[in-house]
């Protein structure tokens, strides 16, 4: 089990938010939270953050627009769409805007790059995966889309914010597969020496390849096997022979 840091930062101004790459090496996410079109835009569009959390619960000044959260997506953050906000507060006002930003954010982003969190204050506000997949589908969302963004989208904001703070440029990373010890390869070369060195002596403490004259065996003469054949031409030439000699 693995337990991340993360920061929130609501953005006021467009013009006081150069200490996020500070933050990035304290934290594991970074996440920004924009109060308004200016700021939302300018997380979309400019700051190095992982996860763009949006106060569904408020009315905002204009629709949102696909040009400005596609940029978002493409460059891998991802929207958080927070339920608990608009069960569990008493403004039915509040529900209200929920249920609307929720529909026009799904319908904009085609559903992609979505994940799902509570944001609860108390546990009370948690609901399970199936629950928030089925209220998902009520705003519009796909089953499928909506387990995705429970598993498989939360996932991947989490390595790949691993991966832009630890590896190369956010492409390369470089794992440590561990060493063998030292003294187990010295062990090693010399078993391999000693099995050599058997392997090259027989009983006798001389190599399998030496008679007991210290020959080797490929250099004595052994003589070979007369095939049928040569027997029946070597009697034939001894009776032409024979035969010669008897004729004056």
């Amino acid at each position: 089990m693995r337990i991340l840091r993360r920061c929130n930062i609501f953005l006021t101004d467009s013009a006081s938010n150069f200490r996020i790459p500070q933050l990035q090496q304290h934290y594991d996410l970074v996440a920004a939270r924009p109060t308004d079109d200016r700021t939302l835009q300018q997380a979309c569009m400019s700051l190095d953050v992982d996860i763009i959390s949006l106060d569904l619960t408020r009315r905002f000044e204009s629709h949102f627009k696909f040009p400005t959260l596609g940029m978002a997506i493409s460059r891998g953050i991802k929207i958080e769409i927070c339920y608990s906000q608009g069960i569990m507060s008493n403004d039915p006002g509040a529900k209200r805007n929920l249920i609307s930003n929720a529909t026009q954010l799904i319908r904009v982003t085609r559903g992609r790059g979505l994940i799902f969190s509570s944001e609860a204050k108390s546990v009370l506000g948690i609901r399970a995966p199936s629950d928030v997949i089925n209220l998902a589908s009520v705003w519009g969302l796909g089953t499928e889309r909506g387990k995705d963004g429970l598993t498989k989208e939360a996932r991947s904001v989490v390595e790949f914010a691993r991966l832009k703070r630890q590896s190369f440029k956010g492409i390369v990373d470089i794992v440590y597969g561990g060493e063998k010890p030292v003294e187990t390869l010295a062990h090693g070369a010399k078993d391999k020496q000693g099995q050599k060195g058997k392997a090259n002596k027989n009983q006798n403490g001389k190599r399998p390849g030496g008679s007991l004259e210290c020959t080797p065996l490929h250099e004595t003469k052994v003589d070979k096997p007369v095939s049928k054949r040569q027997e029946a031409k070597n009697k034939k030439a001894k009776i032409q022979v024979g035969g010669e000699e008897k004729q004056p």
